[in-house]
Formats: structure tokens, C-alpha cells, sequence
């Protein structure tokens, strides 16, 4: 058996795929990171001159231990209080490093990685693989102990779940910023009106406060509540949030007088807001830095 260590080059030529395919299986760059570890602990320990492809190896060790994470995530949600929420890719508008840009390619926003959650760890990785990056349901059928058939039914039940519910921001992005502005306008003046023509009918706001309680309901819909909640409760804060870019689409980051970070991703369809996901959970947000 061959016991010599991967030269890390080989290994790092693929470690932006590896990281943006763990990214959207999980929802979370530290726990992609912890997969992509685990990928190369694995590679470490394997016999180098059996593996005829290295990027295929890899992707199906990724994909094995994201579903194995996925499955213990659920078993410990007991002390969720709140919606759970993805940990957001936060940047400065028009500022995003190489890096986020190779995580956010493909317009992984964060209502596309709230859909994900509630797929299957199974009908997640044929979809994000086949639908995201092309891999063949030959190939991902051994990593889910399928068939390619069945792999391919279950890419198509999540692809049904994804366009059921609008997921994918307007692409125009100065457009995106002219709604969040004016749904902030609207929401200091504590304009009811106002708030109605810039929320769609059935928009949902979500809030993800890890294991801490929060004053508002996990989860607000319908334009009339959200409206309601954001002329109640976002109307003391509208005035301390910030633009941000939040997984490439217009968001917000607001920090309060003491320190508190929260950051909100809205996503913007066909010039309303079909979704606001609110992130209060400090776990979450500990590398979003607000700039003075």
C-alpha cells in the first residue's frame, strides 16, 4: 500500500469545487470547511495509486460525509427555537473576494439553501450535484447506494420542490438595492401602505435565533403580517442597517449600539420581495465585520 502523502497542490486544485459542492449541501462555511478537511484527512490515508480520478474521488467523499453530517445536524436541532436559517456569505456591495465568488456561483441564495433543507440529505446531493455542477447520476448513485434511475427521481422530486418556490433574485442588482431601499424607507416611516406595494402577497419572513428566544414569531407570511411586524418591531432599527451584499444579492447588516450583529437576506421577484431571512443566531455571524 502506498503510504506517501498527497502533495497538497493536487489536493488544493480542487478544493474550491469541493468547498462550493459542501456549501450548498450544508448551508454553512464552517461546516463545508470541516468537510473538505475530512476529504483530504481521507485522501491521506488512502492507497494514491488506486484512484484513476481524483476530482470524481473526492466529490464522492464530500458527498458521503455532508450527508453524514446532514443526518446528525437533524438529531441535534432540539434546541432550536426558531427557524433554522444558513450561515450567509457576507461582503460589502460590490466587493465579494474570489473566494465568495466561487462559494456564490450559481446564484446560491439564501431561500435556495432554505429549500435544500428541507429535501432529503439524498434528494439533496443528486440535485445540487446533477443540477449544479453536471455530474452524471451514474456517478452520484454509488455515493447515495441507488441506482442511477432512482437517482435521477430524486434530483427531479427536489428540482419540483426548488421551482415550486421562488428562490432565484431579479438579476438586475441596482434594482434589488432600489426595493430593499425602498422597503427600509417605508419601514422607518412606518408606512403600512408602502410596506404592502414592495412585500409580494405571499412573501415569507423567517428568523433564526439559534437557542436563544426571540420576541417575534419564527416565521411570518403574507404581505399584510410581515408589514405589520416590520412596522411594529424593524421600525426602531431600519435606521442602523446597512447595505451589504448577502450571498450576492442585495441584504443587510445592522448593527445595534451595542455590538449585535444581525444580518437579513432578501430576496427580490420580479421587483417585490418574495422573502426576507432574518439571522440573529450569534454563531452564525461571528466573521461578519461591519465597517465603521
Amino acid at each position: 500500500m502506498d503510504t506517501e502523502p498527497w502533495p497538497a497542490e493536487q489536493f488544493e486544485a480542487h478544493r474550491a469545487h469541493l468547498r462550493a459542492v459542501a456549501y450548498r449541501m450544508l448551508g454553512s462555511v464552517s461546516e463545508a470547511e470541516d468537510a473538505v478537511q475530512e476529504a483530504w484527512l481521507r485522501l491521506n490515508r488512502s492507497d494514491g495509486r488506486a484512484i484513476d480520478n481524483l476530482a470524481g474521488w473526492l466529490t464522492t467523499v464530500v458527498g458521503r460525509v455532508c450527508i453524514d453530517m446532514l443526518r446528525a445536524r437533524r438529531s441535534r436541532r432540539e434546541d432550536l427555537v426558531g427557524t433554522w436559517l444558513p450561515e450567509p456569505i457576507v461582503s460589502a456591495e460590490d466587493h465579494a473576494d474570489p473566494e465568495q465568488a466561487t462559494l456564490l456561483a450559481d446564484s446560491v441564495g439564501l431561500a435556495l439553501l432554505v429549500v435544500l433543507e428541507t429535501l432529503t440529505p439524498a434528494e439533496r446531493l443528486a440535485f445540487v450535484l446533477h443540477d449544479t455542477f453536471g455530474v452524471p447520476f451514474e456517478e452520484i448513485a454509488p455515493m447515495i447506494d441507488r441506482t442511477p434511475a432512482a437517482a435521477r427521481q430524486l434530483a427531479s422530486r427536489a428540482r419540483r420542490r426548488v421551482r415550486g418556490t421562488p428562490t432565484v433574485p431579479d438579476a438586475d442588482l441596482a434594482r434589488q438595492r432600489e426595493v430593499v431601499d425602498a422597503f427600509l424607507a417605508a419601514t422607518r416611516a412606518g408606512d403600512f401602505d408602502a410596506l404592502i406595494a414592495v412585500l409580494d402577497p405571499d412573501v415569507v419572513f423567517r428568523i433564526d435565533t439559534g437557542s436563544r428566544p426571540g420576541r417575534a414569531p419564527a416565521l411570518i407570511s403574507g404581505a399584510a403580517d410581515v408589514a405589520r411586524q416590520a412596522v411594529t418591531e424593524g421600525r426602531r432599527f431600519a435606521p442602523l442597517c446597512r447595505h451589504a451584499l448577502v450571498n450576492g444579492a442585495a441584504g443587510i447588516v445592522v448593527q445595534a449600539p451595542a455590538g449585535r450583529i444581525a444580518v437579513a437576506g432578501l430576496t427580490v421577484v420580479h421587483g417585490r420581495i418574495a422573502a426576507i431571512d432574518l439571522i440573529l443566531d450569534p454563531a452564525k455571524l461571528h466573521t461578519v465585520v461591519v465597517d465603521d
